[in-house]
């Protein structure tokens, strides 16, 4: 009787466990023979975001790990596109992965068929199982499942001169129309590309304000600027008590030198704000150079360690439920059902919203 026993432990021990040690044990198998191709190899090449430290992070930390050298070019998105489109016109192949804005993949090099899929090349276990990432899923902003996103946070999209508004006051979007705010709210100009045309878009896909809220806002006669340092002097300087839609880590820098702005809290404001990745997507770039060694980057940039780095050094946050918030707000960590700004749904939204921006605006 114990025999049996111990005989049918076993078996549900097999029937259980097996299958998962087997995979591990593949896994690491494929991650060795990865790895030392990789190491032939010896490069790795990296489009990425052209702050500094983004560079520092992308580079350094993997080269010290695995000893292949990341050749990187730090570029805006549009120079991106044009870029990568003139290097391929010419039969020219020259990198690996590409780190970014959903935009510039989504709008301009996925429709080129710059992209491979990026789950094959998720070897590490931690990387490749959905319960280690944010609503148990690993998230792509595209249909296509090219472009995986791993640093989607809540945005700042309402500042206001601290010394002449009270951040309690402001508990809706909708608080703009009242008729005190009339010619005196600043907007980051919502018809060029940028946050204050991601703030529109948010506007444009919210159910509770849509296009009557954005007609109605355009008839409170804004100011609107097309620079983040105009835009943040006039509110720092009180020339506008109320700035809607800027770069919100422009306004963290003002912030830390004294400049009386703040960054109103989204989760008092009843309709939130939006969730964006800024330079938060990733690409596996087809035809590359440094197959294995664009395999072994892409896991070690969504392990723990890599993306601690990354969102560490940026003012992100991961999507990776393990890497650490304390280095930013507690309001910058997405909200459940916040809306998208982001994804290739949301970007479809665009055109419409481009012809009542300038039906409201005008040109």
């Amino acid at each position: 009787m114990r025999r049996r026993f111990t005989l049918a432990l076993v078996a549900i021990w097999l029937a259980v466990f097996a299958p998962s040690v087997n995979a591990q044990s593949d896994s690491r198998q494929e991650w060795e023979q990865v790895l030392a191709a990789a190491k032939r190899e010896g490069k790795v090449s990296v489009l990425g975001p052209p702050q500094v430290q983004a560079r520092d992070v992308l580079t350094g930390l993997f080269q010290k790990k695995y000893g292949i050298e990341v050749e990187y070019l730090g570029r805006l998105g549009r120079m991106v596109a044009t870029g990568v489109l003139t290097e391929r016109r010419a039969q020219r192949y020259l990198w690996d992965v590409y780190i970014g804005g959903t935009t510039t993949g989504i709008t301009s090099l996925a429709p080129a068929g710059v992209f491979d899929p990026v789950e094959p090349a998720l070897i590490l276990p931690e990387v490749k199982d959905p319960k280690e990432w944010r609503n148990g899923v690993i998230e792509f902003a595209d249909r296509a499942r090219l472009q995986l996103v791993f640093s989607p946070y809540q945005r700042g999209t309402i500042f206001i001169n601290s010394k002449m508004v009270k951040s309690r006051e402001i508990r809706s979007h909708k608080d703009f129309l009242d008729p005190k705010w009339k010619g005196k709210i600043l907007l980051d100009d919502p018809r060029k590309p940028g946050p204050g045309q991601g703030t529109f878009l948010f506007f444009y896909l919210h159910p509770d304000l849509g296009v009557d809220f954005i007609r109605a806002l355009g008839k409170q006669n804004p100011v609107l600027l097309r620079d983040y340092n105009q835009e943040l002097d006039a509110l720092g300087q009180g020339r506008n008590p109320i700035l809607v839609g800027t770069s919100d880590a422009s306004a963290e820098q003002r912030i830390r030198q004294g400049i009386p702005i703040e960054i109103v809290d989204p989760r008092q404001v009843k309709e939130g704000s939006d969730i964006n990745p800024a330079n938060g997507a990733l690409g596996l770039v087809n035809r590359a150079s440094h197959p294995n060694a664009a395999r072994v980057y892409i896991n070690w940039f969504l392990s723990k360690e890599g993306q601690t780095a990354y969102v560490q050094a940026m003012g992100y946050v991961s999507n990776r439920l393990d890497v650490p918030t304390d280095h930013v707000p507690s309001w910058r960590v997405p909200k459940p059902g916040a809306i998208k700004t982001y994804t290739e749904e949301a970007l479809e939204a665009k055109a419409p919203l481009a012809r009542l921006i300038t039906e409201v605006f005008g040109r």
